[in-house]
């Protein structure tokens, strides 16, 4: 089973950027398509952005098409999501996912998740 460690969570002021990045062991990382979800106070966790196991795939949950940025680098197993122009709404405990399947990746029906980080939008 891989393990998942996110970082780079923070409070930042509305109209700022964040990088989250995502740690993973070995195992089958390299093999899987991976994802990041959010899940805000008080609301079900939702997908954000997915990437195939390659990094040549992308897609993106629409409120956050042009603004968020997810990619791979599979020599040293990490995942990233460049999060610019961050609204208030985007206030919730963001995580790494991953998945061999990649419909199972954007139906967030995946393997294995990791702990979360916390990214506080202020308005």
């Amino acid at each position: 089973q891989v393990q998942l460690v996110e970082s780079g969570g923070g409070l930042v002021q509305a109209g700022g950027s964040l990088r989250l990045s995502c740690a993973a062991s070995t195992g089958t990382f390299r093999d899987d398509n991976m994802g990041w979800f959010r899940q805000a106070p008080g609301k079900e966790r939702e997908f954000v952005a997915g990437i195939n196991w390659n990094g040549y795939n992308d897609y993106y949950e629409a409120s956050v098409k042009g603004r968020f940025f997810i990619s791979r680098d599979n020599v040293n197993n990490m995942v990233y999501l460049q999060m610019n122009s961050l609204k208030p709404e985007g206030t919730a405990i963001y995580y790494c996912a991953g998945d061999s399947n990649w419909g199972q990746v954007v139906a967030g029906l995946v393997d294995y998740w990791g702990q979360g980080t916390q990214v506080t939008v202020s308005s």
